[in-house]
């Protein structure tokens, strides 16, 4: 199993230097990963609704995000081994061919240690603050834009001709170190964003806190994974080759975080509980968890670091 931790990218922490330190201690702890997010404006009077809350209300409503890219800049510059994962890129709200160029630079740059985790964006009003094409035909905007991009990595004379965007007659270099391209992480758990991780995608990204389709626990998860596998069996794809990644949330060691049915959330509970979810959902093929660090200030979060791999790693095995 790999481990993967967030990096703030707004709020008191994320200054230059404590992103700096955060990241080389994860590096330095044995994490095999670190997250940034993507915001670009944060709107004054958001009505679309959070997908990931109970209420639907978005609670990180300041406008203090730092570009997602820039983080990720600096991010290969003060590491050297762990990947980098987007989490998530709003893929329909920069064009594809200036995304795919700076996506295909942080490859290069970092010597081969992007993932590139996919979303389709919730916040419409987001989408009309920056230009994006329109909320409504987000879903189609993504798929074609992943293939766009897929196009502009490996082909050395790209050509597309799709609905939404349109180039050929140029090159785009330096191409991806990685092979034949950073590996595209679909996030999402409807029925849509199912479907393009199994036909589009390298990894699947769900959260477990949509309450519309809520994975929160093994049982919940396995059918939503069961059924991504079949689309993409009916793709024509092995399942087996989509990489799996999960996201243990708001969910952290301590008292169980019960759901509204009084079941225990997985990753929840004591050290004992959350290394008996991780070798459940590894045997289920997950290879990649991505867990909380909290804390106020660097040494809080080194702390969370070092807890985790005190009392939960050596318990997997």
């Amino acid at each position: 199993m790999q481990y993967g931790i967030p990096i703030p990218s707004r709020g008191p922490l994320a200054t230059t230097d404590q992103i700096r330190a955060i990241a080389s201690s994860a590096e330095a702890k044995g994490f095999d990963l670190v997250t940034v997010a993507d915001h670009i404006v944060i709107p004054h009077g958001i009505a679309s609704k959070y997908p990931y809350s109970e209420s639907g209300a978005f609670v990180n409503t300041a406008g203090d995000w730092i570009d997602m890219f820039a983080m990720l800049g600096l991010l290969a510059g003060v590491t050297s081994r762990v990947k980098l994962l987007t989490a998530v890129l709003v893929v329909p709200y920069r064009h594809p061919v200036t995304t795919a160029k700076m996506l295909a630079s942080i490859d290069y740059l970092s010597g081969g240690r992007l993932i590139v985790g996919c979303g389709t964006g919730w916040m419409e009003e987001e989408f009309v603050l920056v230009g994006a094409p329109p909320f409504a035909q987000r879903g189609a905007v993504t798929s074609e834009y992943l293939r766009a991009f897929r196009e502009l990595w490996t082909k050395p004379e790209p050509h597309f001709e799709g609905e939404f965007v349109h180039f050929s007659a140029a090159s785009c270099d330096p191409k991806p170190v990685q092979r034949p391209h950073p590996p595209l992480w679909i996030g999402g758990e409807s029925g849509p964003a199912i479907r393009r991780a199994a036909t589009l995608g390298d990894g699947w990204f769900p959260m477990p806190t949509n309450p519309t389709r809520p994975l929160d626990t093994l049982e919940r998860f396995k059918p939503a994974l069961d059924e991504m596998r079949s689309y993409a069996e009916r793709a024509g794809r092995d399942p087996g080759a989509i990489q799996l990644c999960v996201n243990s949330s708001y969910y952290s060691l301590g008292k169980p975080n019960l759901n509204a049915e009084g079941q225990r959330r997985s990753f929840s509970g004591n050290p004992e509980q959350f290394a008996a979810d991780i070798a459940a959902y590894q045997a289920m093929g997950v290879g990649t968890l991505l867990v909380r660090a909290p804390g106020a200030s660097v040494a809080e979060i080194n702390e969370s670091m070092d807890r985790f791999n005190r009392e939960v790693r050596p318990l997997v095995g």
